[in-house]
């Protein structure tokens, strides 16, 4: 049995996927690191599951009569992974990946060494980039007010890439060390299934959006670290699935930000970021269509019923 499993939850991105797989197969073999890895097909209706059966038969399958969402997905998966002992160690990793990465050589070595190299830290990122090789931010903080003032209103176009937007310095990532975060983007989170004992699975609760932060928050107030790892390069074709749906990608942004505030915040935080968001919304709809009008009318409404 191998001590690192993969999964990656997928929908309706059949091409992205394949190419995740081929950069993943081929850097495990570089690596001579052995793997189990899952596919979670969320109902795709562009025949993901025949092309992972025929291109890739050593690929475990799951395929979902519904788009059950991300934290559902990698559940499925996490489950049969831990539950049934699937890994050789009791402290062993798991990799979530999204469907629309491509692993650089020497990625997986080098995220499954930092982790390994430090009992504390329960979940690592990547350095992402996207396809013309610029930085993504891959790394963040955990959210406060500050950055909803980013999200719902202008701000001086020079501080949004400082740590009052909760990101890391760029120069960072340069460099060969891992450094210490809040939480790495999901696209790329390889996590210690001891952390994953010690938490819990994502909350389902979440359907999209927000589950990972939720996830290393609590891991964080369990006592565990996250880093990111430079050396450890994804590519990420950002938002290939979710621009499908814009509008309802927004809603459940927003929705699952709801969720996030009200359980990690403050009383006094919680209340002030109800209002910030409520003006922020009544000002996103003053030109908007129907709708992305109604959309923002929901947001409002689950903001002032969660907590």
């Amino acid at each position: 049995m191998p001590r690192l499993a993969v999964i990656i939850v997928s929908w309706n991105v059949r091409g992205l996927l394949a190419s995740c797989l081929r950069s993943l197969y081929d850097d495990l073999e570089r690596a001579g690191l052995h793997a189990s890895t899952w596919v979670v097909d969320n109902a795709s209706s562009d025949g993901t599951p025949e092309m992972i059966e025929e291109a890739f038969p050593d690929t475990h399958l799951l395929a979902l009569r519904e788009n059950r969402g991300f934290a559902a997905g990698n559940n499925a998966a996490l489950r049969d992974i831990l539950e049934n002992n699937r890994l050789d160690t009791p402290n062993g990793l798991v990799w979530l990946l999204n469907p629309d990465t491509e692993v650089q050589p020497g990625a997986t070595r080098a995220l499954t060494e930092a982790v390994e190299a430090r009992p504390a830290v329960g979940v690592a990122g990547a350095r992402l980039v996207f396809p013309d090789g610029s930085l993504q931010h891959g790394a963040f903080r955990f959210p406060g007010l500050v950055q909803l003032l980013f999200e719902l209103f202008p701000m001086p176009p020079r501080l949004y890439e400082t740590r009052l937007n909760g990101r890391y310095p760029r120069q960072l990532y340069e460099g060969d060390r891992p450094f210490p975060i809040d939480h790495p983007l999901g696209a790329s989170m390889m996590v210690r299934s001891a952390a994953i004992d010690d938490v819990g699975l994502l909350d389902e609760g979440f359907h999209m959006y927000c589950e990972e932060i939720d996830w290393c928050w609590r891991m964080r107030k369990a006592g565990w670290d996250a880093l990111c790892v430079p050396r450890a390069e994804v590519v990420h074709h950002a938002g290939r699935s979710t621009s499908q749906v814009p509008v309802s990608s927004f809603k459940n942004l927003w929705i699952s930000r709801a969720r996030l505030y009200a359980r990690h915040q403050s009383a006094a935080t919680w209340g002030l970021a109800r209002i910030l968001v409520r003006l922020g919304m009544r000002r996103k709809m003053a030109d908007a269509r129907p709708e992305m009008a109604q959309a923002c009318r929901t947001i409002i409404k689950a903001w002032e019923s969660a907590g």
